[in-house]
């Protein structure tokens, strides 16, 4: 079974998405992370980002790989690097590069075979896994990913100005959502949760119920084949 988990960014998708996994004893799948990975590589190789052919060529022939939650670029521990601001900053370069984009979507199609797998991005259930057969979308209102993601430096040492924060998220939004490919919004059947004044728990509780409903629907149509 696949569970697709999409949303904007600061929407606290990762750390839900592990947490449900761990829950469901099913594989997490963290795509973002892999998009970042290539974003490193780039940066560490010093690829101009308008040199799209290049990108593409080392999007293609990077190795990208889990080890627990470890996540391996060309068997280097990228694990905490590739959440540093200069990849964040310069990720847009990589994510609308067709090309990449589609290279990483067939990696995680692989991934994803004969698994039980929770996944999650920007447009696993409308792109990468139009099949799912559990979409969510997680929200939040920009001032309130703002204030989390406010909070979640500050936690790590790294304080940074809340309006800095939200001006940088509020043109992020804008160009997931202006991406020819890998358009950011919520599969038609896609249960959409909207977290302000939720808490994590809460979320996780909504997204586990409504998995289990799914999981129940199909058990019959199982029973028939």
């Amino acid at each position: 079974m696949i569970v697709t988990i999409d949303g904007p960014a600061g929407a606290g998708k990762s750390t839900i998405a592990r947490q449900l996994a761990d829950t469901l004893g099913f594989h997490f799948l963290d795509t973002g992370a892999m998009y970042r990975a290539v974003t490193l590589g780039a940066i560490r190789k010093q690829i101009d980002f308008a040199d799209t052919a290049l990108l593409i060529s080392h999007a293609q022939r990077a190795t990208i790989e889990w080890q627990d939650t470890r996540l391996l670029l060309d068997r280097d521990d990228v694990t905490q690097e590739i959440r540093s601001p200069i990849v964040t900053d310069s990720i847009k370069h990589i994510a609308d590069i067709p090309e990449i984009r589609e290279s990483l979507s067939d990696q995680q199609r692989r991934i994803a075979e004969c698994q039980n797998i929770v996944t999650e991005g920007r447009d696993q259930g409308t792109d990468v896994f139009p099949h799912a057969e559990c979409k969510l979308f997680l929200t939040a209102s920009p001032a309130e990913r703002a204030k989390r993601r406010h909070q979640q430096l500050a936690d790590l040492g790294r304080p940074i100005p809340l309006e800095q924060i939200l001006e940088a998220q509020n043109r992020r939004d804008a160009e997931d959502r202006g991406r020819p490919r890998g358009t950011l919004r919520p599969a038609d059947d896609a249960v959409i949760i909207h977290s302000d004044g939720l808490t994590f728990e809460t979320v996780v509780e909504m997204m586990l119920d409504t998995v289990r409903k799914k999981m129940q629907s199909l058990q019959p149509e199982a029973s028939e084949h």
